[in-house]
């Protein structure tokens, strides 16, 4: 039995079918050995699937209201997870898939709307990427369990 580091909760699922643009809201998503089905960064490699904390979008809110889950571009938007204590390596388990931590951050290729608008973006540092360990259906309101 695995001893969870930290427990939360999906507060968005989020998808989109081109890459570099926002990611609309869906109520669950079917999470298969490539990522998640329908979704632009699905494929064979290490960014399977995106995470990003709920609180860390509230400090960008303070300076834009207007934000939404799926505007940084995440896949799955959680509450009461902080991403700043997961390490690489670190598994995700969320809803009834199991995924694996390869990247915390990433670099921006182009400035996005929300950097210009505001000045900051926080996927570059608080993103967290995963890769699929094995597929299953997450819903919102699923929890969400760090684990080594």
């Amino acid at each position: 039995m695995e001893k969870f580091l930290q427990t939360g909760t999906v507060r968005s699922l989020n998808v989109s079918q081109k890459k570099g643009t926002r990611k609309a809201p869906v109520p669950s998503i079917v999470i298969d050995s490539s990522g998640i089905a329908g979704d632009a960064h699905a494929g064979p490699w290490h960014r399977q699937i995106s995470f990003l904390a709920d609180e860390s979008a509230d400090r960008m809110r303070e300076k834009m209201p207007s934000i939404a889950p799926g505007d940084f571009a995440e896949n799955i938007t959680t509450r009461g997870i902080n991403f700043k204590e997961v390490r690489i390596g670190n598994k995700i388990k969320a809803g009834s898939a199991i995924l694996e931590v390869t990247q915390i951050g990433k670099e921006c290729h182009s400035e996005c709307e929300i950097k210009r608008q505001v000045g900051s973006c926080i996927m570059p540092v608080e993103g967290v990427f995963a890769r699929v360990i094995s597929g299953g259906t997450v819903s919102e309101g699923d929890e969400v369990a760090i684990y080594e």
